[in-house]
């Protein structure tokens, strides 16, 4: 079979069982398997086999469920109520204060856990309430909260860079250091875009009328000596090179059961809920791992890799053309597909033509995880808004969500594009850690 033929074949029937409904894992698959049948006949299931194997044993991706787990006892911990008194405290009586503690408490929830829902849901149940009783704009406290949460795929640990690495083999360490300045960089942007809109519109957030001595505000700052432990000893021991990503993980899940314990919140149905929760979550990630690694090898192995890089270099754009094409996709992609899924197809497709315009992977998969994030606030799929959804109180619609989060893709694209033009960003301390 010609190389264009396979590639329109396979891009084809993804579109169609995308279009089907059939869900992602089984989608890509199928298509895989089908594939592989018609060019290798029966004997071809055997590398099938083989791919899911190797996957499914591969190290790095014992680091996904671990992740989860830490997010997922966060979020049953009421580690959120104690840090946003903290942050009520110091920020409460600045315009737009409680949408900045909101900003700081996500940035250190994704510090802790590498996914997005566990500072979504936890701040949606404890920041939502104050803040409306407060007479917050809705839209903003929305906005504030959606976005505050989908900074756990960029900011390190990050479940999206660990399946990034899993398909190009770049380290896990070195793509967490260049994700770190970014991630920094976009929190700021959010705090940023909060004050100037109260400074230039108050009655959107006004100042809190409770006023804390000082004796107090030093006192509630004992509540982030626990998080601030789990993220030197989870991102500390993997920069230094003491443990791989993996056991990094593994000692960051213990560290949030001993949270809840502290905050009397071990019991065995918070125990239970973490665990089913935790099951679910890579169970499906695993299905999308399977099903997408199925697909991108009757992809590489029909020739459409090639077809595809020769085809794309051969347009003679400039070198930023490319990735503008890319990052338009990307977008595109992320407002009806879920981000791991989208990961697991279109790097293996994008890689190589990254290569061969002589772009840096690591640099490039920042760019990737920030539109990743965009995708999770991108209507009308982002899994961000309908894990806000969940916890919202029942007068505020999806409409309401939906509305709310544009001023916030606003400031992740300026974000992307600063990146994008000034690679510092990203890549100065990974210079700088051998």
């Amino acid at each position: 079979m010609e190389a264009y033929w396979g590639t329109i074949i396979l891009f084809g029937a993804l579109i169609l069982g995308l279009i089907s409904g059939l869900p992602i894992a089984f989608a890509l698959a199928a298509i895989g398997v089908i594939f592989t049948y018609f060019l290798w006949g029966p004997q071809g299931f055997f590398m099938i086999a083989s791919t899911a194997f190797d996957k499914g044993t591969d190290f790095i991706l014992v680091a996904l469920p671990l992740f989860i787990l830490m997010g997922n006892f966060l979020e049953v911990s009421g580690i959120a109520d104690s840090l946003y008194e903290m942050m009520h405290r110091w920020f409460g009586r600045v315009a737009g204060g409680l949408a900045v503690g909101t900003i700081i408490i996500c940035a250190i929830f994704a510090a802790m856990a590498g996914i997005s829902g566990a500072a979504t849901v936890s701040m949606g149940l404890v920041a939502i309430p104050s803040m409306l009783r407060r007479k917050y704009d809705k839209q903003l406290i929305l906005g504030t909260i959606a976005s505050g949460g989908a900074l756990g795929i960029l900011i390190p640990p990050s479940i999206i860079a660990i399946i990034y690495c899993s398909v190009t083999g770049l380290s896990v360490s070195k793509v967490y250091t260049a994700c770190f300045g970014p991630g920094i960089l976009l929190a700021v942007l959010y705090i940023i875009y909060i004050l100037v809109r109260c400074i230039l519109q108050p009655h959107i957030g006004p100042p809190v009328e409770e006023k804390f001595t000082l004796r107090e505000k030093l006192a509630s700052t004992r509540y982030v000596i626990g998080p601030l432990m789990i993220i030197l000893v989870v991102l500390g021991t993997m920069y230094l090179g003491v443990c791989t990503p993996t056991e990094s993980a593994a000692m960051g899940a213990f560290g949030t059961a001993v949270i809840c314990a502290i905050h009397g919140k071990l019991t065995w149905k918070n125990v239970k809920v973490a665990a089913l929760r935790t099951f679910s979550i890579s169970g499906m990630c695993m299905w999308i791992v399977f099903g997408a690694f199925c697909f991108c090898k009757a992809y590489s192995v029909s020739g459409a890799s090639g077809f595809v890089t020769s085809l794309v270099v051969g347009l003679g754009l400039p070198p930023m053309g490319y990735i503008w094409i890319m990052m338009i996709l990307l977008i595109f992609l992320g407002c009806f597909m879920e981000t791991a899924a989208i990961t697991l197809v279109t790097v293996p497709i994008f890689l190589p033509i990254i290569s061969a315009l002589g772009f840096n992977p690591v640099w490039f998969g920042v760019l990737f995880i920030i539109n990743a994030e965009m995708g999770l606030l991108s209507p009308p799929f982002g899994m961000t808004l309908f894990w806000l959804k969940a916890v919202v109180p029942p007068e505020i619609t999806m409409t309401d969500i939906y509305r709310s989060i544009w001023p916030f893709i606003i400031v992740q694209l300026i974000c992307l594009v600063m990146v994008m033009y000034l690679p510092a960003i990203a890549m100065w301390l990974p210079s700088l850690v051998k």
